[in-house]
């Protein structure tokens, strides 16, 4: 007797949970619906609480370092303390709010190479293991973001890489802890001034700001540097402007500008980028990125990512 009770404090023969989305493909602002289903276990068990949150893998630079972590950027309870009878089974539904800056993993129905993102739900028995079940989850671009990664296509680019990098980018308003980038090798008509382009989108009910990073080629008698450029889109622009046209302006508009955006606050130091430091602010949020940043050290989550998503938008790496 004594023995079955510890198995069951260590989570054998303990309560079991199952999420199942109704959908695994959503959008920015948009929810994810579904239901958590528990069945008891071998004997009645005092949950303390179910809780459901979006995890993805985060980029993180420090001193002359570059990790990856998983991070749980969005949570929300969806069951109090409840008690769970044995073998008895339970469903609760939910609707999870998706955040405007949600990042996006898939274009045209194929996985960004280099994200990841996962529904997670915790189970929280008294005295006993934590119970977890993850679920992969799709975040598919606004109409807005479409038009503008389309325009990125026509104009020649090659879809490079994608990732999240932790910190904020200065002076614009973000609610996450962290950014997307999506990198593009330079099209044939840009080649002689851009090797390549990193697209930031930061999205909110309004509008988008967009972000653009040109890593500029050096000439005849002048060094290579990062060029940065921030435009704001409406989403009711979708269908009123050329957006090649427009992508087109800003990158011209980008690359000649170099000098005024430096003292706009964007360029080295600003929490931007790779490998360029990020300023106090980038160095504090890293060091304190384990105790308040909400990183999951789950194996089972960083099993799960692994090789599980296939899929390259562009068909480059």
């Amino acid at each position: 007797m004594v023995f079955k009770k510890m198995l069951s404090a260590f989570g054998v023969g303990g309560p079991s949970v199952d999420t199942v989305l109704t959908n695994p493909n959503t959008r920015p602002g948009l929810t994810l619906d579904g239901q958590v289903n528990l069945v008891g276990g071998d004997s009645p068990a005092a949950i303390e609480q179910v809780v459901i949150g979006l995890v993805t893998r985060v980029e993180v630079e420090g001193h002359d370092t570059e990790y990856a972590g998983t991070m749980e950027f969005h949570r929300m309870a969806v069951s109090g303390p409840l008690q769970l009878a044995p073998k008895q089974e339970l469903s609760i539904p939910f609707q999870l709010p998706v955040p405007w800056e949600t990042p996006i993993t898939d274009v045209y129905g194929q996985r960004l190479h280099g994200m990841t993102m996962g529904l997670r739900t915790e189970l929280a028995v008294a005295r006993a293991v934590d119970k977890s079940d993850l679920d992969q989850v799709a975040v598919h671009p606004l109409p807005v973001h479409e038009r503008i990664l389309e325009a990125f296509q026509r104009l020649g680019f090659r879809f490079k890489h994608a990732d999240l990098e932790r910190g904020h980018i200065r002076g614009v308003q973000q609610t996450l802890p962290f950014y997307q980038e999506i990198e593009f090798f330079a099209s044939p008509q840009y080649a002689s001034t851009i090797r390549e382009v990193e697209l930031t989108f930061v999205t909110s009910q309004r509008g988008v700001d967009v972000i653009l990073e040109c890593d500029k080629r050096g000439g005849f008698l002048s060094a290579g540097h990062d060029a940065f450029g921030r435009y704001q889109v409406s989403h009711a622009d979708v269908d009123r402007v050329d957006w090649a046209q427009v992508v087109d302006g800003w990158l011209r508009e980008t690359t000649s500008r170099y000098g005024s955006l430096r003292s706009q606050g964007f360029g080295p130091g600003h929490g931007h980028g790779h490998g360029r430091g990020h300023g106090m602010g980038g160095m504090v949020a890293g060091a304190a990125l384990g105790v308040a940043g909400g990183m999951i050290a789950g194996e089972m989550i960083e099993d799960a990512f692994e090789g599980d998503f296939g899929g390259d938008f562009g068909g480059e790496e």
